[in-house]
């Protein structure tokens, strides 16, 4: 990005923005509406010459990429832990909105990010049907271990008929998952792809579809590190610590984990490294997240390649 001569830090809140940009120390708060949005544009240096980061704040962003997306300019979305981290190591203990802002910013001048691609509207909306999917199997999870205590009758029937309704709400919206995928040649070939691998079935190939569009994209580690499925050192000296998982997509992860629990039983690839990996003593956390790790690295292949599930070829 040797064009790049501007770098922008925008702290999100649930009303507010906060903006600074590097190095003309600019700095404005606006207000998250409409006319907020339209002074952003309006104030932003011009297309493809900054780089506008934001730290992902549980869906605030979301809007706010769009607009920055549809007017041309570039986009990243930083992990809010490494950049307080980052703050920290430059000794930024004190914490506002404007200071936030200022150090995203720096963020995205000193560290390499992934610029976010711009996604169609349906790709929009895929992904919040899957995320309203998954609060919904939250909930209808709750509803179940409450009513495991309940001992009033009345209560109990209360809370089965939530239950029921939230199954029947699921329902419905795996379908509607279904149609979303299958109406899309792109969505349709890869979750065709992704859901021939024994274990993976329909509701995880459409949360890869709209979770992971990078699927087939990267190489191998990169794909692993992006979900944060990467093992991770840490030793010190002579001392070995023990490796482990860090970061990336959490959502990626459980659909993953619920492939590789089914795959564990049906899929002879990810069976036999499970009982290599057991009878070696590991423990099933450790064996669980090797698996879910060898499943990302097989989906990542076929897709690139555009090939179905044959076991011999991944062996």
């Amino acid at each position: 990005m040797s064009h790049v001569t501007h770098f922008v830090g925008i702290d999100i809140a649930k009303h507010t923005l906060e903006v600074a940009v590097r190095p003309t120390n600019q700095q404005l708060s606006l207000a998250y509406d409409d006319a907020g949005l339209q002074q952003l544009l309006r104030t932003l240096p011009p297309p493809e010459t900054c780089l506008i980061v934001v730290e992902a704040t549980g869906g605030y962003q979301r809007r706010v990429v769009a607009e920055l997306l549809t007017a041309g300019h570039l986009v990243a979305v930083a992990n809010p832990r490494q950049v307080r981290d980052f703050a920290r190591v430059h000794n930024i203990l004190a914490k506002t909105d404007s200071i936030d802002a200022r150090v995203i910013a720096r963020f995205g001048q000193e560290v390499e990010l992934r610029l976010v691609s711009k996604l169609a509207g349906k790709h929009e909306e895929l992904a919040q049907l899957v995320t309203r999917r998954r609060q919904l199997v939250e909930l209808r999870t709750s509803e179940k271990n409450r009513r495991e205590t309940i001992t009033s009758k009345p209560v109990k029937k209360s809370v089965q008929h939530v239950i029921d309704v939230l199954t029947k709400e699921i329902t419905r919206l795996d379908k509607q998952l279904l149609a979303f995928v299958e109406n899309d040649d792109d969505w349709n070939q890869t979750a065709r792809i992704v859901s021939s691998v024994p274990g993976v079935g329909p509701v995880v190939s459409a949360t890869l579809v709209a979770e992971l569009p990078e699927l087939g994209q990267l190489n191998r580690q990169e794909i692993c590190a992006l979900v944060g499925l990467a093992p991770y050192n840490r030793d010190s000296g002579r001392w070995s610590g023990q490796r482990s998982i860090w970061g990336g997509r959490k959502t990626v992860r459980s659909a993953l984990y619920m492939a590789a629990v089914s795959a564990v039983r049906c899929n002879p690839v990810i069976r036999a490294m499970s009982k290599r990996l057991r009878k070696s003593g590991k423990p099933f956390k450790v064996m669980i997240t090797a698996c879910m790790r060898k499943l990302l690295v097989i989906l990542n292949t076929m897709v690139r390649t555009k090939t179905h599930w044959t076991p011999a070829a991944v062996h």
